[in-house]
């Protein structure tokens, strides 16, 4: 059994739960018995709409091992710190991969890191993007803008001003308070629920957002993608997002939004590929 735990919560949103649906849904399609591990219950119904059948809530990373048994495989995809956890995970268990928490992270106890820039056999690659996004549909023209799943700083709200300069609809979060709409939907012309993300992301023509992740995905369905890299903790660097042609708008710069909105939009040939297994499943 492979079980993969993604940190999620109304602070960090529900990208590594979209990585992670991602990942095991390929692994499913070959066979490998999987197990996702999240934080909350709004993670995992989020990642039943994602194709992930079955889900465990646990409180942190260092309950991973009261769910995993010894023997068992485990994916860590998380910026928590274990407190010394991973000493016991990597002598329990029999394959213990985890995330890179930036680029000058290294393996300590023998684990193996997902990495962006991985070009050796003693890494996996961590871009991972669900192949439902590999299926390019007819465009609907909109202008979509989403921040993430959560906005518990409220970032959408302290900078209004950015908003009101443009014409853009919003894909709420799914950790979004619950009275914030009100304020919103002053900001946007139309408001869409959570629950449309997929459909929204493959379907519309412009997407603007500061979720990593979205960026990814909306690049491979054939939008023309705007990364606001803005104070947040994202699981992937902008470095990556630029070598895939992603257009990156730093802070809440009116001005170099514009100009990317009025670019014409070119189609490069897409660098993303579907996740090659290989590595863990040779491992199992």
């Amino acid at each position: 059994m492979l079980f993969y735990y993604a940190n999620s919560g109304h602070k960090v949103g529900l990208e590594r739960v979209r990585r992670g649906a991602a990942l095991l849904n390929i692994l499913e399609s070959q066979g490998v018995e999987t197990q996702l591990l999240v934080n909350d219950f709004r993670a995992g119904l989020a990642a039943r709409d994602l194709g992930v059948k079955e889900y465990v809530t646990v409180e942190t990373v260092q309950d991973i091992d009261a769910i995993a048994d010894a023997g068992n495989s485990i994916i860590i995809d998380s910026p928590e710190d274990d407190h010394g956890r991973l000493v016991k995970y990597c002598a329990d268990f029999k394959n213990v991969w985890r995330f890179e928490h930036d680029s000058s992270d290294r393996s300590v106890h023998g684990e193996i890191l997902f990495k962006s820039d991985c070009l050796a056999d003693d890494c996996v690659d961590s871009l991972i993007v669900d192949e439902i996004f590999f299926d390019q549909k007819i465009k609907e023209e909109r202008v979509l803008f989403f921040l993430g799943d959560a906005d518990y700083n409220k970032n959408i709200l302290n900078n209004k001003t950015f908003f009101q300069e443009f014409d853009m609809e919003l894909l709420l979060g799914s950790y979004f308070f619950v009275k914030y709409e009100n304020d919103l939907e002053k900001l946007f012309t139309t408001l869409h629920e959570p629950e449309d993300y997929v459909y929204l992301v493959t379907k519309s023509s412009t997407i603007v957002t500061s979720s990593s992740q979205t960026a990814f995905e909306a690049k491979l369905s054939g939008a023309k993608v705007i990364y606001l890299n803005i104070d947040n903790e994202t699981i992937y660097p902008v470095s990556l997002l630029e070598k895939h042609n992603i257009d990156i708008v730093n802070g809440f710069d009116i001005e170099a939004l514009k100009m990317y909105l009025k670019q014409d939009y070119i189609k490069k040939e897409n660098k993303i590929k579907l996740f090659d297994t290989q590595k863990i499943t040779s491992a199992l």
